[in-house]
């Protein structure tokens, strides 16, 4: 999962910090700063999931990425 800021629509409530401490701070204007861009464990994505529900500015946005290594399988199927 990839995480992303919008710190153009961050109004810095600072929900996203209570929820999720380990994926994000506030700089010193109190706007969103990303600790990771991405994240791996269930809980991980779960809290981050939360952060952007609760986010009152919707300047959090969580995507799905493609898994790293998944590969074409058409590959080497020239002429079939």
């Amino acid at each position: 999962m990839r995480i992303t800021a919008d710190t153009d629509r961050c109004i810095g409530a600072g929900q996203c910090v209570l929820t999720a401490a380990d994926l994000f701070d506030q700089d010193e204007d109190g706007i969103v700063a990303l600790l990771t861009d991405s994240v791996d464990s269930a809980a991980d994505v779960e809290l981050a999931r939360q952060a952007e529900h609760l986010c009152p500015a919707a300047a959090l946005r969580i995507t799905v990425t493609e898994e790293v290594g998944a590969a074409d399988t058409t590959e080497g199927t020239r002429g079939a």
